[in-house]
């Protein structure tokens, strides 16, 4: 039997099997309210036999946005238009689908990636950014406003307002992004955060704001949803965040009650060299998992079921999650399946459509036609 294909329960959540699809970032929201193009984008998604959807970096302000194209739940228009999507998705879908919240920090007022991804002044139309220290990402750009206490404390509150609207819209877990140099990562690694504060200085000490968001939003949720946090394990700098950091953070966060841990890399800082390769991420996520007992997700060109297969299989990871390969085939998971001699659900509108010699693909399914 297929481990990649095992059930899996994420909190009350039951996953089908241990494939999950990412957060990926798809900068078409309209004042941060999704719109057809999500639709159809997770629409496609929802079908694809996956265990697990989690809708892309979601604003929890307006300020926390990496573009001004980023989806948003911060007010009642956000709220009742990722509704009206999900409604149409869950007509059609049964896979479990949960939510990134995010905050972009010192990333935030960019232009989108295919219009060049650069920063955005306020006299251009952007806004001024925020972040733990006043450190721009990069040499070039203009610095952010360091956040006071008050700063934070509205931030804190925005994360918990838009995890009561995730609860309230019926989705299945919670998961706070906290990597990819965005602002809670920016609070842990020191190459952003030079607070002299409670919250600088020590690991202890840059862990503290990242640890209360996860508190405040825990707290929200209760037993309803599973939460969990996104990290960068390390940030390929010296100097930088890094492993052992990481294994600390993950520790604290299982002791206050999370639900999973989605292990990613990097992004904190232009500086950051990276070696490239297949699974390139899946050894973090195999220490995380080892010293922490926590559940993990393991990302980053896992692009093969075998590789996918044996990243399970071999205990490094209890799921993996696709981002570009799922955009490339977003059947992946029924071609998965096929290979590994598994079953994955599929509608019934497709049963139809297995090739020869992988009748039993949609498991025991009966179709007739006139």
């Amino acid at each position: 039997m297929s481990r990649l294909f095992s059930p899996f329960a994420l909190g009350r959540t039951q996953l089908a099997n241990r494939i999950v699809i990412a957060p990926m970032c798809q900068y078409s929201a309209i004042d941060g309210n999704a719109n057809d193009w999500h639709l159809m984008h997770y629409g496609k998604l929802a079908l694809s036999g996956a265990g697990l959807l989690i809708i892309e970096a979601t604003g929890v302000e307006p300020e926390g946005r990496i573009t001004p194209g980023c989806l948003g739940l911060w007010n009642d228009a956000n709220e009742v238009a990722l509704g009206r999507m999900l409604a149409s998705v869950r007509g059609f879908s049964r896979m479990p689908v949960a939510i990134q919240l995010a905050h972009a920090g010192r990333k935030a007022s960019s232009h989108k990636p295919w219009d060049g991804g650069q920063l955005i002044s306020p006299a251009e139309g952007g806004w001024l950014p925020v972040a733990p220290s006043a450190l721009p990402h990069a040499p070039h750009e203009a610095p952010p406003l360091a956040l006071d206490a008050a700063g934070m404390e509205r931030v804190l509150r925005a994360f918990v307002a838009a995890a009561e609207r995730a609860l309230r819209l019926g989705l299945d877990a919670i998961e706070i992004h906290a990597a990819h140099g965005y602002l809670l990562h920016q609070f842990l690694s020191a190459l952003a955060n030079q607070r002299t504060d409670e919250f600088g200085g020590s690991a202890e000490n840059r862990m503290r704001f990242p640890l209360a968001v996860f508190d405040a939003v825990y707290k929200a949720a209760g037993d309803r949803v599973a939460v969990g946090v996104r990290i960068s394990a390390t940030d390929w700098v010296e100097g930088g965040w890094d492993i052992e950091q990481s294994v600390a953070f993950a520790q604290a966060l299982r002791a206050r009650g999370a639900a999973f841990i989605h292990v990613s890399s990097g992004g904190v800082s232009p500086l950051q060299k990276i070696a490239l390769g297949p699974g390139y991420q899946v050894h973090l996520a195999e220490r995380i998992k080892r010293e922490t007992d926590l559940p993990t997700m393991a990302v980053g060109l896992i692009t093969e079921p075998k590789q996918a297969e044996a990243i399970i299989a071999s205990g490094q990871a209890d799921m993996v999650a696709l981002a570009r390969g799922i955009l490339y085939d977003p059947h992946w998971p029924w071609h998965a399946a096929a290979e590994l001699g598994a079953t994955v659900v599929a509608p019934p509108q497709y049963w139809r459509c297995p090739p020869r010699g992988h009748a039993n693909l949609f498991g025991e399914v009966r179709t007739a036609q006139r």
